[in-house]
């Protein structure tokens, strides 16, 4: 999922469990309009992977972070981290997104 600074969602990709998320993340971002003006990649811990970065500097031209877990145990906010953890709580108030009943993943992604 591609959202922006706000929680809005823009871009969507349902991936087979077995893919990777630096691999899936690459099929995401080539989804992405280049079009529009993008200054800044804010990536999950399973994104960190220095292909996927340097892929995101070629294509897109924008800088790339990899935002840190916390250390403590339990529930810490972290910066920038919550936003996409919005989007998702968001997307599970519809009684039809809180489950995945579709057979394909094109289904899923049309329903989000």
């Amino acid at each position: 999922m591609v959202v922006d600074t706000q929680g809005w969602l823009m871009r969507v990709l349902v991936h087979p469990a077995n893919e990777p998320d630096n691999v899936a993340g690459k099929w995401v971002l080539k989804r992405l309009p280049l079009l529009q003006r993008l200054a800044l990649f804010i990536f999950d811990n399973g994104y960190d992977s220095e292909a996927l970065m340097n892929w995101c500097q070629q294509v897109f031209g924008v800088q790339t972070e990899i935002t840190p877990r916390g250390l403590q145990a339990g529930f810490e906010v972290q910066p920038k981290r919550w936003i996409v953890e919005r989007t998702l709580g968001w997307l599970n108030r519809f009684r039809r997104l809180s489950k995945d009943y579709e057979q394909r993943p094109v289904v899923s992604e049309g329903f989000i």
